[in-house]
């Protein structure tokens, strides 16, 4: 699996979709475990404070949050391990377990989740359909990792432990860390107790200290190593995965999501006029829609790949199905679609200065998501939009991902397909979480890729048992993310 910078297979580049094709020939089912380290091979870490901005933080006091954030960090020394360890107990000590796992959650929904590898959970989803137990390993805290273990779906997490008195860290750890041969013998212990093959388990890491997991692993990869196990990794001829790092914003991003949002401004007002002759709100939200994304993904450099465009024009009306990772999807959704179609939005989106108008101008229906009996209300004329022949787009989910997975769906949008007589067509984002984090307004350059799955029809369906056809929706979400269509 032979590094080839730039190159793609099938939008993957070249040595993950080599590891990929290895999983699905190599073996499978249970028995199988696929040990990913936590940073480095899933989540990037985070570059410590300049000693300057430390020192006016608070007069360089720490707090549990910057404890925890400082603690991930790729390629850890033994001494700043050490460090890392000594700064928790200190900081960490008298504070309680459920105060720190509510920490943890809001860390990983604040900052966290920006860092994840989209690379790692391609790996993750694919060892989940070969059958094989996937698990996550750390020399951190759970506190920082558990949350981002729930996104990602995966269900054994090992990590070294914080004993506990009455609810509260006393300051010490509970057990053997799990940081060198720790590490390895925490995997050992796991993978007898739960009648694993390690001769046939695969392992993800980036740090010489995680030589020892590696070396007890049938398929051994070195993620993004550092200089001492690339050197291993050579000798050993294990394979290697070059993760793309997970950069802040930079002043162009800031400069080109500006001039995004002018476009889109600029190419809305200039679209509703061009159409204004005609006197027909429809023509003048169609055309506001067109110049007003087109400008803004131009001067953002964003550009879109499309599979499967012959679905986006017939059938119509339709049901748009859209899994939601970004604020850029209300961007993406109308250039791709080209027209005719409307959308369903919460109620807060009302409030954005710059969307909230250009979206209640193109009929909009907004919902309250807090109210069910007042959102179902607001739905029933979404209906009779379908009748009177335009389609509407919906993010099934309900809010936006974490990771690139796609989350349970909600049945509203299947209820209103079924009433409105017309099928549900899936499109099937990738990469928009790339170019727009989940909780950014800020753009980065780059290509998403969309695919327009065929109609389904759900003329058949009973609305009152229709728990596996949703979810048999949701899977062609899943399946499509893992292998990717070619036109």
């Amino acid at each position: 699996m032979a590094v080839q910078p730039g190159a793609e297979v099938d939008g993957l580049p070249t040595d993950l979709a080599a590891a990929v094709a290895a999983i699905r020939s190599g073996p499978q089912g249970p028995e199988t475990a696929a040990i990913f380290d936590f940073t480095g091979a899933v989540v990037d870490g985070f570059v410590r404070p300049p000693m300057w901005q430390r020192a006016f933080r608070r007069g360089g006091d720490r707090t549990p949050a910057s404890t925890l954030l400082g603690g991930i960090r790729n390629g850890l020394t033994d001494g700043e391990y050490g460090r890392f360890l000594q700064q928790a107990a200190h900081d960490l000590a008298g504070q309680q377990e459920a105060e720190l796992d509510e920490l943890g959650q809001r860390l990983f929904q604040k900052t966290i989740y920006g860092h994840l590898y989209p690379e790692a959970w391609q790996l993750i989803r694919t060892h989940a359909a070969a059958g094989h137990t996937v698990v996550l390993v750390t020399s951190l805290t759970r506190f920082q990792v558990e949350p981002a273990a729930a996104e990602l779906g995966i269900e054994h997490v090992l990590y070294t432990r914080m004993a506990t008195s009455e609810g509260a860290l006393t300051g010490y750890t509970d057990g053997k860390t799990l940081w060198r041969t720790g590490k390895a013998d925490a995997v050992r212990e796991f993978a007898a107790a739960h009648g694993l093959d390690i001769t046939r388990s695969y392992g993800y890491a980036d740090s010489i200290a995680d030589l020892p997991l590696l070396s007890v692993l049938g398929h051994p990869v070195a993620v993004n190593p550092d200089r001492k196990l690339g050197v291993a990794a050579a000798e050993q001829h294990w394979p290697t995965l070059t993760f793309r790092p997970r950069q802040p914003p930079r002043p162009s991003d800031y400069l080109r999501t500006i001039a995004g949002f002018a476009g889109l401004l600029a190419g809305a007002l200039f679209g509703v006029l061009a159409k204004s002759y005609s006197r027909q709100r429809r023509k003048m939200a169609d055309a506001l829609m067109a110049y007003g994304t087109g400008a803004t993904l131009g001067a953002t450099g964003i550009q879109l790949r499309v599979t499967g465009t012959k679905n986006a024009r017939a059938p119509r009306p339709a049901v748009f199905l859209f899994n939601h990772q970004s604020q850029f999807d209300i961007i993406i959704l109308p250039k791709v679609l080209e027209g005719g179609v409307t959308g369903i939005g919460k109620k807060e989106l009302t409030k954005n200065p710059i969307f909230g108008p250009l979206m209640r101008f193109v009929g909009v229906t907004f919902i309250d998501r807090a109210n069910t009996t007042q959102a179902k209300a607001a739905l029933a004329p979404v209906v009779q939009t379908l009748r009177d022949g335009l389609s509407i787009a919906v993010a099934p989910e309900g809010t936006r991902s974490y990771t690139p997975g796609v989350g349970p769906f909600k049945k509203g949008a299947f209820h209103i397909a079924i009433q409105a007589g017309v099928p549900v067509i899936p499109v099937v984002i990738r990469n928009a979480g790339e170019i727009n984090w989940r909780n950014s307004m800020i753009a980065r350059k780059g290509t998403v890729d969309i695919a327009i799955l065929d109609p389904i029809d759900v003329s058949g369906w009973d609305p009152n048992d229709m728990d596996d056809m949703v979810e048999a929706v949701r899977q062609l979400y899943l399946d499509t993310l893992l292998d990717w269509p070619v036109d």
